[in-house]
């Protein structure tokens, strides 16, 4: 079982790891690929609400997505989107990225070639990635304003989407880690991060919720 402490410091990273960026009209949306489709079902809401004309989806598979996307989570996530009511013409896929990082400079290349002027993307991910992505792709493509969002959700409501506490908090703390020391890498802009929230994020290292640090 979770202790008290432990579900609160996993609060604390919960709410750091979302921008909480007000949403506005952008040029593109790019919905991040990963085992979650319902990155897929807000790019399809936002469509719908005038967020962006186009999508881009862009990711390959992974260990764990593999069985459960085998024609690799873009494909699957367009699937989801236009079985949404989004039309194909308004959906790109990018079939190859392995990580964040390709994740921006693939969906950024697939773009250039199509001829499409970028200013501001919509960037949507999973909640407890939107603080990273945001960090990866303002390192990455600095010239263009990012949105960052994700389904709005509560911390319980996303463990019980899951299933299993440990191992969102042990996302929570992995997610955590690579904030801190990507930056000092090249791989990230550094993100502005309070005593409270590294205590917490050590307090649930020392908790031994450790399975997803580098």
């Amino acid at each position: 079982m979770i202790s008290e402490q432990s579900w609160a410091d996993a609060q604390v990273l919960w709410d750091y790891h979302q921008m909480h960026h007000e949403l506005r009209p952008c040029s593109v949306a790019i919905g991040l690929g990963s085992h979650d489709l319902g990155v897929a079902d807000t790019a399809a809401d936002l469509y719908k609400c005038g967020m962006a004309p186009l999508i881009v989806f862009t990711g390959a598979t992974s260990p764990t997505t593999r069985e459960r996307m085998p024609r690799g989570e873009a494909v699957h996530y367009r699937e989801r989107a236009l079985d949404l009511g989004v039309p194909g013409p308004a959906v790109l896929v990018e079939p190859r990225a392995r990580n964040t990082g390709e994740n921006i400079r693939f969906s950024r290349s697939l773009l250039v070639e199509a001829g499409l002027e970028v200013s501001t993307v919509l960037l949507i991910t999973k909640p407890y990635e939107e603080r990273r992505a945001y960090a990866t792709a303002r390192k990455l493509w600095p010239e263009v304003e990012f949105v960052s969002t994700s389904s709005p959700m509560m911390l319980e409501t996303y463990v019980d989407t899951i299933g299993n506490y440990r191992l969102v908090l042990d996302m929570l703390v992995g997610t955590l880690q690579r904030i801190l020391i990507y930056p000092a890498r090249g791989l990230t802009i550094a993100q502005p991060i309070s005593e409270e929230v590294v205590s917490a994020y050590e307090r649930l290292c020392a908790a031994g919720y450790t399975s997803r640090l580098t």
